[in-house]
């Protein structure tokens, strides 16, 4: 028991005594258009101050209320600058302190010498697509960073990635996110492209609005019933419903509606649905429409039925046993030889009575 004591104390006074991680600012990159900023320890309820500065002074300054440790991201609104040298920084404030400070150099205008080049960007509702290519070897460090607000909610790292190829066949280097996005939100996809051997650093942004999203990818359809294959292609949770219309002659003959399983960006299902009766022989027009969450439409496809008359089951005579068949006719021979026998007695005796 004392031992238990012990061993007890000894792990409070551990943790009473081990260092609070240090608030401080350990990231800032910035270009002119946009900044981020990684800020660790207990900053809840402190400010970062942002500043964006030219040759000629001071270009634009933002203010960001923290709630925490994490990543906050921002765009700076400047109208068009000339050529040249740029600095921004970042300073960590609580209660009129500057506890940290962090700033960086760039410069805007001109061709930037690096040793990569981004092919294509894009954020959306399912992730963000990235193609790099490189002429001669080198090694990145990539950032994925998806914000909502001002603050990313979440940030995945890829380190020490080695980027080859050329302009007509980039590095597929593109990134699905993790998250369960909030339909009609917008976010921020944000890509940060850092070289390992001297820090150069490149950054991608845009925003985008989240929506539930599907496509029909596969149907069947018979003269007694039809399937459709539905696919997600968001973030965002799909639960929609397939809407089967047959027609004929331009009449709406049937109309069924069944919903899908919830489907995310990458997950497939197959709905089934089945006729009342087997349809009669003629030409039916099929559409199969999906709908999203709100019940708009989200895609269709089109089909014919060509619905023919079964075959008539072919009828099969039972096949006739030899033996049985000789055995009827050996009765029938050995009746009428009964009979006759019969007839030639009957005849004698009448003969001799009438002697």
């Amino acid at each position: 028991m004392r031992r238990s004591i012990l061993i007890w104390f000894a792990i409070v006074l551990i943790i009473a005594t081990a260092p609070a991680e240090t608030k401080e600012v350990v990231e800032f990159h910035s270009d002119l258009q946009s900044c981020d900023v990684t800020v660790t320890g207990d900053v809840a309820g402190s400010i970062l101050h942002l500043g964006l500065s030219s040759q000629r002074g001071l270009v634009q300054t933002k203010t960001i209320q923290l709630d925490g440790p994490g990543t906050w991201v921002t765009t700076w609104d400047v109208p068009p600058q000339e050529a040249g040298p740029f600095s921004a920084c970042a300073e960590l404030i609580e209660d009129a302190t500057v506890l940290s400070t962090r700033c960086t150099n760039f410069y805007f205008g001109g061709r930037e010498s690096l040793r990569f080049d981004v092919r294509d960007f894009h954020a959306d509702r399912r992730g963000i697509t990235l193609l790099l290519y490189s002429e001669d070897l080198t090694v990145v460090d990539i950032y994925y960073m998806l914000v909502r607000g001002d603050k990313a909610a979440s940030v995945t790292k890829r380190s020490s990635i080695p980027i080859s190829g050329s302009l007509w066949a980039p590095a597929d280097l593109s990134l699905e996110w993790r998250q369960i996005l909030e339909d009609g939100e917008e976010y921020l996809g944000r890509v940060k492209i850092v070289e390992v051997r001297d820090g150069r650093t490149r950054a991608f942004m845009n925003s985008f609005v989240a929506v539930a999203d599907a496509e029909i990818t596969d149907t069947y359809q018979d003269e007694t019933g039809a399937s459709a294959t539905v696919m997600g292609r968001s973030r965002v949770p799909f639960q929609g419903a397939l809407q089967f219309d047959l027609y004929q002659d331009g009449t709406l003959l049937r109309s069924i509606e069944e919903r899908t399983p919830i489907l995310l960006a990458g997950d497939d299902e197959t709905v089934e649905i089945a006729w009342n009766e087997t349809l009669d022989p003629g030409i039916y027009y099929l559409s199969t429409k999906l709908l999203g969450n709100d019940g708009y439409l989200i895609d269709v496809e089109e089909n014919v039925i060509e619905a023919k008359i079964p075959p008539r089951p072919r009828v099969v005579e039972a096949p006739v046993d030899e033996g049985t068949s000789t055995s009827r006719i050996l009765a029938a021979i050995l009746i009428i030889l009964i009979a006759a026998s019969g007839l030639v007695i009957f005849r004698r005796r009448r003969g001799k009575g009438r002697r």
